[in-house]
């Protein structure tokens, strides 16, 4: 019986200038893995990739005569061989981790002030410039990344979180911009969420789309918090599901001076339709059995259990950050998984791409070499 083959479409994209991409993988570390195919402009590089195994590690090369081999910064890249393009867009000269930004300001005229946030750059932003990002918008900014700014010096560890599921080639690199608070009871419930969230819809994410590479669309785009952050969140994606696709609501205090559960239940759900919902709580004393309310009535609604809304509880999870932290893996996932992402692109019709990959993989079936490819 022969041994079954599995085959991988591989497109690296760097802004190389000089010499060549090539992959190493564990077959071999020290052999190159040379291109099928390089772009014009010597932006992409496209490899076919087979494994007795249907998943193999590998490691995009820049090659120069004369010069060492320089492999890409972090761990190892984990390629899933099917017929879907698996994009890398490595980085070479600058760290890992991602990096987080002084305060900064955005101005408002919907509020009168500008609004104060830090923003994290996952790594290789400043050197890729080929690579865009999905953009997750945060509340309570304060909490996210430092414990010298946090409450009680409780920090979410937001950065530390997503460079580790990067590192597990879990997560698609994400811009965070976390939004800080100057009166959150006001900001955060109603009747002042309202010229809030129309300042952050119309001002902050235009703001931010124009200043960084973001993948702009709805989609690509979430908003999360915890508490009364939570409250803010789900009014965000209800309010404007055409521009906020994901909203992940941790913890959240629906019914303290808000209209949410009145709105769901009589709302109009026609625009929000394709809005992801991530509502979880702890137990007991941690909002479970309003966030339980809230589930139900999405799910009366019209929402599907799974795959418009997941819920969640935790046995004796607390209302602080450090809980939020040991959590916030899941929404991460969600809303930037690569695993998502795999989905919706099978959901769509047939591209160019998916149609050149399996045009290949028929060759290579048919025992000739991927070099033979159209």
């Amino acid at each position: 019986m022969s041994e079954v083959s599995y085959y991988g479409y591989v497109r690296v994209f760097y802004p190389l200038g000089e010499g060549k991409i090539v992959l190493r993988t564990e077959l071999d570390w020290n052999l190159d893995v040379e291109p099928v195919a390089v772009e014009e402009d010597g932006q992409r590089f496209d490899f076919l990739i087979s494994h007795a195994r249907p998943y193999l590690s590998c490691k995009p090369c820049i090659r120069k005569e004369g010069e060492r081999t320089r492999w890409a910064a972090g761990g190892n890249k984990l390629v899933v061989l099917s017929e879907s393009p698996q994009d890398i867009y490595p980085h070479f000269f600058t760290g890992e981790r991602g990096r987080i930004t002084q305060i900064l300001e955005c101005p408002s005229q919907v509020l009168g002030r500008a609004l104060r946030l830090r923003i994290y750059l996952p790594g290789g932003y400043d050197e890729n410039y080929l690579k865009r990002y999905p953009v997750l918008y945060m509340f309570d900014g304060r909490n996210l990344f430092f414990p010298e700014e946090s409450f009680l010096g409780r920090e979410w560890k937001i950065d530390e979180s997503l460079d580790l599921l990067n590192s597990m080639n879990l997560i698609d690199r994400a811009i965070v911009v976390g939004v800080h608070a100057k009166d959150r009871l006001a900001e955060y419930t109603a009747p002042g969420y309202v010229p809030y969230a129309k300042a952050l819809a119309t001002e902050l994410k235009p703001w931010i789309d124009r200043s960084l590479r973001t993948l702009p669309g709805r989609d690509r785009t979430g908003v999360m918090g915890s508490s009364l952050g939570g409250v803010i969140a789900f009014h965000l994606a209800w309010s404007y599901p055409e521009v906020f696709g994901n909203a992940a609501c941790l913890s959240s205090t629906f019914g303290h001076r808000d209209d949410l559960l009145e709105r769901v239940r009589g709302d109009s759900i026609e625009s929000r339709k394709g809005l992801k919902i991530y509502l979880d709580s702890g137990w007991p004393s941690d909002n479970y059995e309003i966030t339980l309310s809230m589930v139900n009535a999405l799910i009366e609604r019209g929402f599907m259990l799974g795959r418009d809304v997941l819920h969640l509880a935790f046995p004796n999870d607390k209302h602080n950050e450090t809980s939020w932290a040991s959590r916030v893996h899941i929404p991460l996932q969600l809303f930037s998984g690569k695993v998502r992402h795999a989905a919706a692109r099978h959901a769509q019709p047939y591209t160019t791409e998916s149609k050149r990959a399996s045009r290949v993989y028929r060759k290579l079936d048919d025992g000739q070499p991927p070099s033979d490819s159209p």
